[in-house]
């Protein structure tokens, strides 16, 4: 593959990536809640479920969920429905005692994290239908087999993902320590993550392809 068209992939792939949207606000509401840690976990979780999307354009599957309404409605509503619960979990989160400092995870809630991640983003087929178009714009017949190509790519898009979700892991964690124990604040963010929650499930329930 071309080194020109290498950069003008990661070019486009860095510039979607900081674009506000469901999964970087996912990253900073976890971090100013929970601190870094968790923000990073999550966002690992998040890129982690990037490789499935990968693999399923590469090999066709991501063709199911266009041609099958059946298969888009299914993952669509399941996804919907997960961060539903995430939303009435930041409500509930909301009424807790006033932590002194933000409240840092276990290694256990950072690998429930992680696999929050995950589920958040494998059960959004619209990621798998983004992939399916986004991804062959940037392969070459002439370069060589196009699956592993589009696999190729679909690593670099997870690696600098990655880093920018840890960049803005560090950031909101910070950012979160200096508002996270005034209890009007403290409120307001468990409140406002359980309506970013609602607003993404809703919009991914109201989602067509």
């Amino acid at each position: 593959m071309e080194l020109s068209n290498l950069i003008q992939f990661l070019t486009a792939s860095v510039i979607l990536t900081l674009m506000p949207g469901p999964d970087n606000l996912f990253v900073m509401a976890q971090s100013i809640t929970h601190g870094r840690k968790a923000g990073i976990a999550t966002s690992l979780g998040l890129c982690t479920g990037i490789t499935f999307h990968t693999m399923a354009a590469a090999f066709g599957v991501a063709a199911l969920f266009y041609q099958s309404s059946v298969a888009f409605q299914f993952v669509k509503y399941a996804g919907a429905a997960y961060l539903l619960y995430l939303a009435w979990q930041a409500v509930k989160e909301s009424k807790h005692p006033l932590p002194s400092s933000v409240q840092s995870v276990s290694g256990q809630n950072l690998r429930a994290l992680f696999k929050r991640g995950i589920v958040m983003n494998v059960t959004n087929p619209k990621v798998s239908l983004f992939f399916l178009a986004f991804l062959p714009q940037f392969v070459s017949p002439e370069a060589g087999n196009l699956t592993w190509q589009m696999i190729g790519l679909g690593l670099l898009f997870m690696l600098q993902a990655i880093l920018i979700f840890t960049l803005i892991s560090v950031l909101s964690g910070t950012f979160g320590q200096k508002l996270i124990t005034n209890r009007k604040i403290h409120t307001y963010i468990h409140l406002g993550k359980a309506a970013l929650f609602t607003v993404i499930g809703v919009r991914l329930a109201l989602a067509e392809k």
